[in-house]
């Protein structure tokens, strides 16, 4: 159906990137990758001690290796970091494939990280739930430029998610369908 092209996922961390991605690559018959535990290899060490150690910058020059990297490759569902949108360079890797940008309502981020904030270096504030608010709002245009969308609920099953997205890219896809 794709061609082998690859599927990026986009969005906030805890947007479901890495449950749905799994979903969706038993569906087309892709391989899954989360671009997060690879940059954990690639370190040798986990997301929030190259944070505390080495700085956000260091994560980002990481996150786009790697990216480059997976991008190479081809039958991938990958989900990536939220903050892969936030360099220019990671976008000509995007186009290599479909970007979606899985979008959830920002409270509903909230109740779905407030437990485990600890592994969210960016989530280390006083306020948790508006600096979920000043990311989302920072990096909402560039979400944005994803080629397909996906309004998410709050009561929505990640297994209802991967479905829809699957007709999504579907009639993407195949526009003449109608003729």
């Amino acid at each position: 159906m794709l061609n082998g092209t690859n599927i990026f996922l986009i969005g906030m961390m805890g947007a479901g990137k890495s449950t749905v991605g799994k979903l969706l690559a038993q569906k087309l018959g892709y391989n899954f990758l989360d671009t997060d535990p690879l940059i954990e290899q690639c370190a040798g060490k986990s997301i929030p001690a190259i944070f505390a150690n080495d700085g956000e910058d260091k994560f980002r020059d990481l996150e786009q290796q790697v990216l480059s990297q997976v991008s190479a490759y081809t039958r991938l569902v990958v989900a990536t970091g939220g903050g892969i949108v936030m360099r220019s360079l990671n976008w000509s890797h995007l186009h290599d494939g479909i970007v979606i940008w899985i979008d959830v309502p920002v409270e509903t981020l909230y109740h779905r990280l407030k437990t485990a904030s600890e592994q969210r270096p960016l989530l280390q504030t006083a306020d948790p739930l508006q600096t979920l608010n000043d990311i989302y709002n920072q990096r909402r245009d560039r979400y944005a430029q994803a080629d397909i969308s996906i309004m998410v609920t709050e009561d929505e099953t990640t297994e209802a998610v991967s479905d829809r997205l699957f007709e999504m890219i579907q009639a993407r896809i195949i526009p003449d369908r109608l003729k």
